[in-house]
């Protein structure tokens, strides 16, 4: 059982660095297209910079954040006997299907820097916002998933998030409005 909770120690660790790279990265998202509209020579050197740190976030911390949890999620699953029993259960496969999600969320990431690198800008800052909201549900619903290892309970945590997320746009709506106000 020692075993098995330095797996789990680790698996969390890379797991939170991982959330932290796919906030931080559609926030620099949020900032590189934002950089795209300024004049020169503003403009280059902002994207410029941009493209550093998204790059270093992305190769450093996000993807061995997301593979070595991933490596520790798996040798916790399938190479220990209390990882094989939570398999059968109904909670660990709604989990697991967020966790898909949770890779799918990663892939559109890693789509949107490849667009950027290439100073291709696809999508508004508006959307990025909200964009970055999608991390924040998955991780929701997986917490109250394997707190509460339950397959139905899980549904209020994801409930009062998606509550919290539209206060959050309402939020961000009226202070739009407010700073386009004052820049009249």
């Amino acid at each position: 059982m020692e075993y098995y909770n330095y797996l789990k120690s680790l698996h969390l660790i890379f797991v939170i660095t991982w959330f932290a790279g796919l906030f931080y990265i559609v926030r620099l998202f949020v900032y590189q297209i934002e950089a795209s509209q300024k004049t020169s020579p503003e403009k280059e050197i902002l994207q410029k910079q941009y493209k550093i740190m998204t790059y270093r976030l992305w190769y450093i911390i996000t993807w061995p954040s997301a593979v070595l949890a991933s490596i520790f999620a798996f040798w916790m699953l399938f190479f220990t006997d209390l990882g094989q029993a939570w398999l059968k259960m109904p909670w660990m496969h709604v989990k697991l299907g967020f966790v898909f999600a949770l890779y799918l969320y990663h892939a559109k990431c890693q789509q949107i820097f490849n667009q950027l690198q290439n100073d291709e800008v696809k999508y508004s800052t508006t959307f990025m916002r909200l964009w970055n909201e999608g991390a924040t549900i998955i991780l929701f619903a997986v917490v109250f998933l394997v707190i509460l290892k339950n397959a139905v309970n899980w549904i209020y945590g994801v409930v009062g998030i998606f509550l919290f997320s539209l206060l959050i746009m309402l939020g961000f709506k009226f202070y739009k409005k407010i700073r386009e106000r004052n820049q009249s």
